[in-house]
């Protein structure tokens, strides 16, 4: 039975026939708690556990478990790259283009036809759909149904 979640992240760690790691533990615990998160967070996530801990072991941890299939890499906007552990569904990403906030989305049709698309010879293996806008903190409020000023108001 799996109880805590560096339990959790270990076994996934063994399914993808990876060695665990007290580092790779630590960085795929931090991902999961905190999804969309830039390689910095991370950082200072698995410092909080492993005192010490070296920039580049960190990086070299999101970088295999990318590779493996259990983090997915996501570049927005120009921004640093943030990393999830949503892997494996289609889903797609809001962006919030005031405070730069990202929220899965899921995919309004399922499955992920854009991948069967025929784009000039190519073989899809991966489309990514990302929204922007602004996110509920950033927007500014609705007026109210009661009175819109773009609606006509018959004089008489």
């Amino acid at each position: 039975m799996i109880d805590s979640p560096g339990q959790q992240s270990a076994a996934l760690i063994r399914m993808a026939a990876m060695r665990v790691t007290r580092q790779r533990v630590a960085v795929l615990d931090a991902v999961d708690a905190e999804p969309h998160t830039s390689a910095a967070a991370v950082l200072a996530a698995v410092s909080e556990v492993l005192p010490g801990v070296s920039h580049q072991a960190v990086y070299d941890c999101l970088a295999d478990m990318t590779h493996a299939g259990l983090l997915r890499r996501l570049a927005v906007d120009g921004g640093p790259a943030l990393y999830e552990t949503r892997t494996h569904d289609n889903h797609h990403h809001c962006v919030c283009r005031a405070c730069g906030l990202v929220v899965d989305v899921d995919c309004a049709i399922g499955a992920a036809l854009c991948l069967v698309a025929d784009a000039a010879g190519f073989v899809i293996d991966e489309a990514e759909v990302t929204y922007r806008g602004l996110c509920p903190t950033c927007a500014p409020p609705t007026p109210s149904p009661m009175f819109n000023p773009s609606k006509e108001i018959p004089c008489g």
